[in-house]
């Protein structure tokens, strides 16, 4: 039977609820220009071809001058929105990485920026559980490239065969595949029409997650007292 000693996490879409903010912070700056990007749109391009939607307006003939303010114009709404939210973890992801903290290692690997990962966890309660956070400053190519999930092994100290990572968009778990590390996928209102073909598992909610993980833990494997706390 599979064991694991370390897990790597995603952050947006596993961790907190923000991509929807995100996928609207879009919407909104593309529409003045007729795009309406659909929900679709959005996962297609931003979390699975990780290209975003630029290609589209540098195809009505834009220039690059206005996707760069554009751009930075997204990151100040994205932040905005994050602000105003009330709650972004996500539903029963603490009790699941308070359950596993005294038996792995784990670490967040995010495409995020570090501004706005501070500010979607600046109410969550979650990071104590992390030995690291890497955010997209800190390694070279982003998701699906490897260059995160490579970094975060190399500070845990531990080879890909003994971990796993946890994500939620396509680009993300080729990014773990390339690493050499099998991948647990959440469903999520975004991603539930994506088959993930290439994944370990798939799992519906946190607390089936926190079985499949708890399965690959010395341990605590169908410990009823410590399933409880999945639940």
């Amino acid at each position: 039977m599979k064991t694991i000693q370390g897990v790597l996490w995603d952050n947006d879409g596993v961790l907190v609820n923000t991509e929807q903010l995100f996928y609207e912070s879009n919407r909104d700056l593309l529409l003045p220009y007729g795009i309406d990007l659909t929900p679709k749109q959005f996962f297609d391009w931003f979390l699975d071809n990780n290209y975003g939607a630029w290609h589209v307006l540098l195809g009505q003939g834009h220039d690059i001058e206005l996707v760069e303010r554009l751009r930075a114009e997204r990151t100040v709404l994205f932040a905005q929105r994050l602000r105003q939210a009330r709650q972004l973890a996500m539903p029963g992801v603490k009790q699941v990485l308070a359950a596993l903290r005294p038996h792995v290692a784990m670490g967040v690997v995010t495409s995020a920026y570090e501004q706005h990962f501070r500010i979607s966890h600046a109410a969550t309660d979650l990071l104590q559980h992390f030995d690291f956070v890497l955010t997209r400053e800190m390694y070279g190519d982003s998701k699906p490239a490897p260059d995160g999930y490579q970094l975060g092994l190399q500070r845990l100290g531990l080879a890909a065969a003994d971990c796993v990572a946890v994500e939620d968009s396509p680009r993300g778990l080729r990014a773990a595949n390339a690493a050499g590390m099998e991948c647990i996928v959440v469903r999520n209102q975004m991603n539930r029409h994506h088959a993930f073909d290439d994944a370990f598992c798939v799992v519906d909610s946190n607390a089936e997650l926190g079985e499949v993980l708890a399965s690959f833990v010395p341990g605590m494997t169908r410990s009823q007292g410590q399933l409880e706390a999945f639940l």
